[in-house]
């Protein structure tokens, strides 16, 4: 009994070691195409315009290094860092606008009335035009002498304003554009958070005999506090790089009055072909972007921090 049962575990272990054993899933085949999209599409760009703004590179002239000369002469561009005044300016207008009337938006249209659905949908139809053509309706509303607005001024008694055509009026114009444009986009957001509330809270909060700003105040907003944050990320993120609506109204006039970095990035490397220092711009311009997204980022850590601190 003992050699049969020998030869029987030695005839399972020949069945065994002879069966071919399977082979650990390869993923490779499947990766490789987007690392090369990848690769093409957003590392070979950023690394080339590396590259180029370390060289002195004019179209039509020879092409040589310079080092940190671009970098170096940016310190010393008062045109650079006025573009770069404009564009903190301007964004930061045109992302606490929006977030402001967004969520006020978001408010009034949560609550159940008759043709709820329709003042939405005719809400939001501001995100769906393409910014040339807005650009040429509010240029038009804009115009000192025939402009729609100026006229509705007139009506409440206040005198015309020069708009887009005076330099101490043309940031806050073109942030009403904005604001007009992509507060829609904030009422969306806004408006999934609140629909992500449970009701429990105000139930709560109503038997308690809360006002509607206490219910606000210590229920709403801090549970709308996180969608608040992706809105003004993306927010930030558009505003920082806009170009075809300010190009399209003022080209960045009056003078140089809404030159951003986006239009004067445009100029240097399309009117004076000077692409090794239009890469520098680039290069900071992207560090600029980065920087703000990490302040957001950070903020929006410390605040779910003293969220959970305040809840334990």
């Amino acid at each position: 009994m003992a050699s049969v049962s020998i030869e029987t575990a030695r005839t399972e272990t020949g069945n065994k070691r002879s069966k071919p054993s399977r082979l650990a899933p390869n993923y490779w085949p499947f990766v490789v195409p987007a690392l090369i999209v990848i690769g093409a599409v957003i590392v070979f760009p950023w690394v080339f315009t590396l590259w180029m703004s370390v060289n002195s590179w004019t179209l039509g002239q020879a092409q040589t290094f310079a080092g940190l000369d671009n970098y170096i002469r940016l310190a010393t561009d008062f045109r650079f860092w006025e573009s770069l005044w404009h564009t903190l300016i301007f964004t930061v207008l045109a992302v606490v606008a929006p977030l402001f009337l967004g969520t006020l938006a978001a408010l009034i249209f949560d609550a159940q009335f008759p043709g709820r659905g329709f003042l939405r949908g005719v809400f939001v139809m501001p995100m769906m035009a393409t910014p040339v053509a807005i650009a040429l309706v509010w240029t038009m509303m804009f115009h000192p002498q025939l402009g729609v607005l100026n006229y509705l001024l007139s009506l409440v008694g206040i005198p015309p304003q020069a708009w887009v055509f005076h330099p101490a009026s043309v940031i806050p114009s073109l942030v009403l554009v904005e604001t007009w444009q992509w507060t829609p986009l904030v009422m969306l957001i806004v408006l999934g958070g609140l629909a992500a509330i449970p009701a429990e809270p105000y139930e709560s909060a109503l038997i308690d005999g809360a006002s509607l700003w206490q219910v606000f105040r210590y229920i709403t907003f801090p549970l709308i506090t996180p969608f608040l944050f992706i809105a003004a990320m993306i927010r930030m993120i558009d505003a920082v790089k806009s170009f075809d609506i300010i190009y399209a109204i003022t080209q960045g006039g009056p003078g140089s009055a809404s030159e951003t970095i986006n239009l004067y990035l445009y100029s240097v490397a399309f009117t004076y072909y000077d692409v090794g220092y239009a890469s520098a711009i680039a290069v900071v311009f992207f560090a600029l972007i980065i920087v703000l997204a990490a302040m957001l980022l950070y903020l929006r850590h410390r605040t779910q921090w003293s969220e959970i601190q305040a809840g334990a």
